[in-house]
């Protein structure tokens, strides 16, 4: 599977992508709200991830430029066996922050969701004080379902239905 937007190429990410994970989530910045990993964190984070492709046909990505391949971020759907949800998440290198790469490569991820796999809602759990991704799910069309705790982290669940990211006009 491999999604491609204007600007992006989305690939499902691999045991290859290790060092690169680990890179990504080490700027405290990038890590304020998603956390850090070390190689054996990452290791296993990303056979995770793989397992979720195996089992449910989807899971994170790796976000590249079309234009050089460089992996600039991870965007893609991770299922909560807790919340029987299906979550989209994004994170980016702080240097391609603010050039809607997030928004970019979460619609094309959430027509893929809706469309291709039937995802009837999606969710997006965003820590409390993540401003800059509220504003990513709320150009999508997301709004609030409740506040929550994910992985010892407080956070807001926002929702969007298939039909409300219809009548969008994506």
């Amino acid at each position: 599977m491999v999604i491609t937007t204007e600007r992006l190429r989305l690939r499902p990410l691999t045991d290859a992508d290790t060092d690169w994970w680990v890179r990504l989530h080490a700027d405290a910045e990038v890590n304020r709200f998603v956390g850090s990993y070390t190689h054996e964190q990452a290791a296993a984070r990303l056979s995770e991830i793989q397992q979720q492709w195996a089992q449910r046909g989807h899971g994170l990505c790796a976000v590249e430029l079309r234009s050089t391949g460089q992996a600039i971020g991870r965007c893609g759907l991770h299922w909560w066996e807790q919340f029987d949800e299906t979550e989209i998440g994004w994170t980016f290198a702080r240097r391609h922050w603010g050039r809607g790469y997030a928004t970019e490569a979460a619609r094309s991820v959430l027509t893929w969701g809706f469309d291709a796999l039937g995802c009837k809602q999606i969710t997006s759990m965003i820590h409390q004080d993540n401003t800059a991704s509220s504003a990513v799910a709320q150009r999508l069309g997301f709004t609030p379902l409740r506040e929550d705790t994910v992985l010892g982290r407080p956070c807001v669940v926002h929702a969007l239905s298939r039909d409300d990211f219809s009548s969008l006009g994506r």
